[in-house]
């Protein structure tokens, strides 16, 4: 199979769960945006237990491709991130955007470190 399908089977997937979070999460106009905060969070978690699956264990080419750049990339969403913030930003709304700013960012990177952590005790 075409390295490229991974990606694209794997993206749908990620993007299906990222839609899915977004009609759990009721997200009402100008406060935190929740959905996609809880996406990248999510997306972020199992990114970190797919870099320590791959080094400890290994990961195929294919199943890196699938997994770590399709599903991983289609369930985060930075670029709806970036809109939602600069949409805060122009709204007046400095406090939020920066708390979403900073908080995505910390508890993202938080949530990749807690993934390596999690494959170091499952794996």
């Amino acid at each position: 199979m075409y390295p490229v399908l991974y990606v694209f089977f794997g993206g749908g997937l990620g993007s299906v769960c990222r839609y899915a979070i977004g009609k759990v999460v009721i997200q009402k106009e100008g406060l935190f945006p929740f959905a996609t905060f809880a996406a990248n969070v999510l997306s972020c978690l199992v990114l970190g237990y797919l870099i320590f699956v791959a080094s400890k264990k290994g990961l195929s080419p294919n199943g890196s491709l699938l997994l770590m750049t399709g599903f991983c990339g289609g369930f985060s969403t930075f670029s709806t991130f970036t809109a939602e913030s600069y949409k805060l930003i122009l709204s007046g709304e400095w406090t939020t955007a920066f708390l979403y700013v900073a908080c995505s960012f910390f508890i993202c990177l938080l949530s990749v470190f807690l993934g390596l952590k999690i494959g170091q005790v499952v794996g």
